[in-house]
């Protein structure tokens, strides 16, 4: 038996989408210490789950493995296709569960990309890894195709930046009900057509924020200038994805940032990949005034919808055996 926890990831952006450059992606992110994925995994002669979002999960990492079968229970999840990265936390911590389960080794880097999980971004890997800050090198431009490429015929993008963020600092988090991001096929076809038509302009301007504000902002924890820094960011990217999701955030997220964005101890809010959770960054010693501002958010915004509060999560995944 092995147990397998690890939590959500926020998406910032990516640093290039234009094919008039060098390379292309380039993910910005941090892992989260909620919400959380906790999976327990025994040996069994079959595919069992006792939950049916989770089985196909069970079955990949059992098939990728070639093992006969593991009984997979799911003790703590999150939403899907909210903009958190459940799908790859899921994915992995279900694979090496199994595999633990039957006393093998799987790298998740490895095989990540044989369960559909790395092709764009390699934050969610990174994060699941060693967790932290990640910014990713991305793939060289090159290797665009106008079609998606088969399942396994990528590598995952490695980390060039990977830095812990101070206990200290809090992600507000507002995920709005009954909305969900792009997933799947759809996104695929609506990332394809942004690269396609991106500005290059933009990835300059996020060239020289990076360097020249987000980085620095890290290495000084500095929270009020990384939030700022990681807003400007998604601000940037929305620019790109504009026509896809219908405006620089995807409705009802910019309501939202805006109005998370002016209570004073929020110090920048965006929108996490397709949404639709946005984010505020704050402090712990803020967290009440912030969670309020979150909730009159969402009140302004005519939207029901749940708030959290999650710390950075400077560790990859935990496992017990």
């Amino acid at each position: 038996m092995a147990t397998v926890e690890t939590g959500a990831r926020l998406h910032f952006g990516f640093q290039n989408l234009a094919l008039a450059h060098e390379r292309l992606y380039g993910g910005v992110g941090v892992a989260l210490a909620e919400p959380r994925v906790r999976v327990t995994a025994e040996s069994a002669t079959d595919v069992v789950c006792d939950d049916p979002v989770v089985e196909p999960f069970v079955a990949d990492a059992v098939s990728v493995l070639g093992v006969e079968g593991a009984r997979v229970t799911v003790e703590e999840r999150f939403e899907r296709h909210v903009g958190l990265g459940s799908g790859t936390q899921l994915a992995l911590a279900t694979l090496v569960a199994v595999a633990r389960a039957h006393d093998e080794y799987a790298d998740s880097r490895t095989v990540a990309p044989e369960l559909g999980r790395g092709g764009r971004s390699g934050v969610g890997v990174a994060c699941f890894e060693h967790g932290g800050f990640v910014v990713d090198a991305g793939h060289p431009t090159e290797r665009f195709t106008t079609s998606p490429p088969a399942e396994g015929s990528w590598e995952v993008p490695r980390p060039m930046v990977r830095r812990d963020l101070p206990s200290s600092w809090r992600f507000v988090l507002v995920t709005p009900a009954a909305t969900t991001g792009q997933s799947g096929a759809a996104e695929d076809e609506s990332m394809r057509s942004v690269v396609e038509r991106a500005d290059p302009g933009i990835a300059d301007d996020i060239s020289l924020l990076l360097t020249r504000r987000l980085l620095p902002a890290v290495a000084e924890r500095d929270v009020a200038e990384f939030g700022a820094a990681v807003a400007r960011l998604g601000r940037l990217n929305g620019a790109w994805y504009a026509d896809e999701q219908g405006g620089v955030y995807r409705p009802p997220a910019g309501d939202l940032i805006d109005s998370l964005g002016d209570c004073p101890v929020v110090h920048g809010a965006g929108q996490s990949s397709w949404g639709p959770t946005v984010y505020g960054v704050t402090r712990a010693a803020d967290v009440s005034e912030a969670r309020a501002a979150a909730a009159d958010a969402l009140d302004d915004a005519g939207c029901e919808g749940r708030v959290l509060t999650a710390a950075p999560r400077n560790r990859g995944a935990t496992v017990e055996e």
